[in-house]
């Protein structure tokens, strides 16, 4: 067992979109240089969450993408891995996996498929994942997001979870886009050992007054270095601009699927066709005309390049 401490994470992590050849299979040059140009961006990865498609990749391409990153030399510090799966083995194996290539921070799902489980049994999944990898360098994000997983991370299963391993359990994304809910988290859990993730950058201001370490957003995949200066500059008068321009952003991608969207929008901005590619069963943007909300994304670019081109010093 390491001795090593694990990554704690501070500001706007994306959950990383995956590219994909026309035949489907993962495009590992395409994904590693998406990653590279949001570190550049000052934003996080976290690869293998819900827009990452990770639920449509087996444990074997997941394994090659971490390898893919580790051989590119992307600093595994700004890297949350999502090891999350209904087969415990699975998610022990990617969890393993990801520590060893020293990636110790991990998003976790709880096992999604039966609904109605107990809280016994959650916590059961989570101990089992914990004690089979069985390493100080592990930190353990929850991922909470009732409405795909159908199952909750209660603040009770919480308070167990930290009980019996304080130095493993390290936060929770909340994913239920609920203020009130985000809110209860912080202020329950307002302690610097835990770590609270709201999923919108539109609760980001008001998170981070009461203490949250950042957010793990989608749309950071598309408006990366406006989030990352969002939360750089949280406290600073032009926060209130900066939101305002974030949040239109982000309402003009909720209107449709957003997964489809960022890709179409990625494939309008890089030129490469093939970023319009989505596993099954979801479906790319073929024909939708995306140039009207990549406008709207160059716009609010102007808009911060502006804004910084007057700030002081």
């Amino acid at each position: 067992m390491s001795n090593t401490k694990p990554t704690r994470h501070r500001g706007v992590l994306a959950p990383v979109l995956t590219p994909f050849h026309d035949d489907f299979e993962p495009d590992a040059e395409a994904f590693v240089e998406h990653c590279k140009s949001l570190i550049a961006s000052d934003v996080g990865l976290a690869i293998f969450g819900t827009n990452s498609e990770a639920n449509s990749l087996s444990l074997a391409e997941k394994i090659e993408l971490i390898d893919t990153l580790v051989a590119a030399k992307i600093d595994p510090a700004r890297v949350m891995s999502g090891t999350g799966s209904c087969s415990l083995k699975e998610a022990v194996a990617l969890t393993r996996h990801s520590v060893d290539a020293g990636i110790g921070s991990v998003l976790m799902l709880p096992p999604f498929f039966f609904k109605n489980v107990s809280e016994d049994g959650v916590f059961a999944f989570y101990s089992e994942v914990i004690e089979a990898v069985g390493d100080m360098r592990l930190a353990v994000y929850l991922y909470h997001i009732p409405a795909l997983s159908g199952v909750s991370i209660t603040p009770a299963l919480i308070e167990r979870l930290r009980k019996r391993y304080p130095a493993t359990i390290a936060g929770v994304k909340d994913s239920t886009g609920d203020w009130e809910n985000t809110r209860m988290l912080l202020t329950t859990f307002s302690d610097d050992g835990f770590d609270v993730f709201p999923a919108s950058e539109a609760l980001l201001l008001d998170a981070l007054k009461l203490g949250a370490a950042g957010c793990i957003s989608g749309t950071a995949n598309v408006n990366p270095v406006m989030l990352s200066t969002l939360y750089r500059m949280a406290h600073e008068p032009v926060s209130a601009h900066l939101h305002e321009n974030a949040v239109s952003i982000r309402k003009a991608f909720q209107q449709v699927p957003m997964i489809p969207a960022m890709k179409a929008a990625i494939a309008l901005r890089t030129g490469r066709e093939s970023w319009k590619n989505v596993r099954p069963p979801l479906v790319p943007y073929k024909t939708v005309d995306m140039r009207a909300t990549v406008a709207l994304l160059e716009a609010g670019e102007r808009t911060l390049m502006a804004l910084q081109s007057h700030a002081p010093g």
